[in-house]
């Protein structure tokens, strides 16, 4: 059957069996042509024009609500979740070849050490050990300074994998996670390919804000995700205060699982960490090392209690065996290099040099900015579509808002990674034109 698609271009489903017809409009999602909430055809009209039973159609609308590709809005029937999780992890748009690129979140590819893997190193046998005893030292090492419990230590194949598995550990379909709104956009895109449902707190400069995590907590969530700091889209930290008033919520429902995400722990090394950890019964702490070493080193290094760290490293077993000890000895050698120590915190300094500098720059020009650490600015605007279209007119590719939120008001990322400082005036000046040219005034 041909659907008309919001862009005015038309998508045939096919298939004979609900597997068939499920997996071609996933298809259909995945390359963009169902966008989010797009209606799809009324269970009876698709099946009179494939020739099938309606209890077919029936089926392969469910298969597609239960992998978080679609929901049922009531009298507006089926239609392509907000965020299906058949979308790519990493949303995007075609760019000029000329624009410079603020979209992809990336760390600067200049600021990233060099990934060394000396001849002769042993490879690592079945029945081996999971984790290399140095990797193991070091890690407990580095979360025992912060003041994490680091008796049970754990590895995932990136922080994205690691909040998968931990989620796993303990919850089941149909539970309700509590996340930060805006906040990480791939999150948004894992919990509905789980059968969980994400329930949007909204943040401050400080985190979650503590009313709005008491109200999640009311609702009955059976989980919570925190970034501690670098918070992405908008940068926040996690403050001793606000830290304070979050555990003392969490105490409260000890059988809430607590999830913290310090993705940007080497990119932050000035600002401390208020760590959460240990507030409820299960709980786990997440360091991966994409934003200070690169991407490609896919390793996350997670403390948690002896429960949840049994859970995720018996599932491993049973899976994927373990994370590569070619990949753990290199992350033991960057941990532990003080010319790589040297390098990350020149990298950190350069960051925050750049971060700090766009936002001057815009606060000079009236617009408002956020972005207290790591790579990222949110930029509060009237019209994410109008701003995003009119800046990459310009040359200029920033993210919209709407990757990153539910509830709050619209607004744009813009990763300062491929900033140097010589552009951050220029453009500076284009969004404050793009915005006065949108009726919005230059200040928000």
């Amino acid at each position: 059957m041909v659907v008309q698609t919001t862009s005015g271009a038309a998508y045939k489903i096919s298939g004979r069996g609900a597997s068939q017809i499920a997996a071609s409009i996933e298809a259909g999602i995945a390359a963009g042509q169902l966008a989010p909430g797009q209606a799809l055809p009324p269970i009876r009209d698709l099946a009179a024009e494939l020739a099938v039973n309606p209890n077919t159609v029936s089926a392969a609308y469910r298969l597609l609500r239960d992998r978080g590709a679609v929901e049922t809005a009531g009298r507006r029937g089926t239609r392509v979740r907000e965020r299906p999780a058949t979308a790519p992890r990493n949303l995007g748009f075609p760019l000029p070849a000329d624009a410079i690129d603020l979209v992809n979140g990336n760390p600067d590819r200049r600021l990233l050490p060099e990934l060394v893997f000396p001849r002769g190193i042993s490879q690592r046998l079945y029945k081996g050990d999971p984790i290399l005893p140095e990797l193991l030292t070091t890690a407990r090492a580095r979360f025992t300074a912060d003041r994490i419990p680091a008796e049970h230590v754990m590895l995932a194949f990136g922080a994205g994998d690691a909040i998968d598995r931990v989620l796993s550990a303990h919850l089941r379909t149909g539970d309700s996670v509590a996340v930060e709104d805006p906040g990480w956009g791939a999150v948004y895109h894992l919990l509905p390919a789980m059968g969980l449902t994400a329930v949007p707190v909204p943040i401050d400069e400080e985190g979650m804000m503590p009313q709005s995590l008491a109200a999640a907590l009311k609702r009955g969530v059976r989980a919570v995700i925190i970034t501690s700091r670098a918070q992405n889209p908008t940068g926040a930290v996690v403050t001793a205060e606000r830290a304070a008033a979050l555990r003392n919520l969490l105490a409260g429902h000890p059988d809430v699982l607590l999830i913290e995400d310090d993705h940007g722990a080497d990119i932050t090394p000035h600002l401390r960490l208020n760590t959460l950890a240990g507030a409820t019964e299960h709980w786990a702490h997440i360091r991966s090392l994409s934003k200070a070493y690169g991407p490609d080193l896919r390793c996350a290094v997670t403390a948690a209690d002896a429960t949840t760290a049994a859970r995720v490293a018996g599932r491993l077993r049973l899976g994927a065996g373990w994370v590569s000890q070619l990949l753990q000895d290199q992350v033991h050698r960057l941990w532990t290099d003080e010319g790589v120590e040297a390098q990350i915190a020149e990298a950190a300094r350069t960051y925050t040099e750049r971060r700090e500098a766009l936002i001057a720059a815009l606060g000079a020009r009236g617009i408002a900015a956020r972005g207290a650490s790591g790579i990222n600015v949110w930029i509060p605007v009237a019209d994410e579509a109008v701003m995003v279209s009119g800046l990459l007119a310009a040359g200029w590719a920033v993210a919209p808002g709407a990757w990153f939120r539910v509830g709050t008001p619209p607004g744009v990322r813009i990763t300062i990674s491929n900033l140097d400082l010589a552009d951050i005036e220029p453009l500076a000046d284009v969004f404050a034109a793009v915005m006065a040219a949108s009726g919005a005034g230059g200040a928000m």
